[in-house]
């Protein structure tokens, strides 16, 4: 899956969505650590 479509899922389609597809663009591996992360966070608010 392109870590933008998992954040979008995770926080819908604003900052930090528009943030991972700068960060994907630069380059896959930061899009998905930055993906990774705001995953994680979501599963500590819960």
């Amino acid at each position: 899956m392109l870590p933008p479509l998992g954040v979008a899922r995770l926080r819908g389609v604003g900052a930090q969505f528009w943030l991972n597809v700068l960060l994907t663009v630069a380059g896959f591996l930061p899009g998905l650590a930055h993906r990774l992360w705001l995953g994680r966070g979501r599963k500590r608010e819960g």
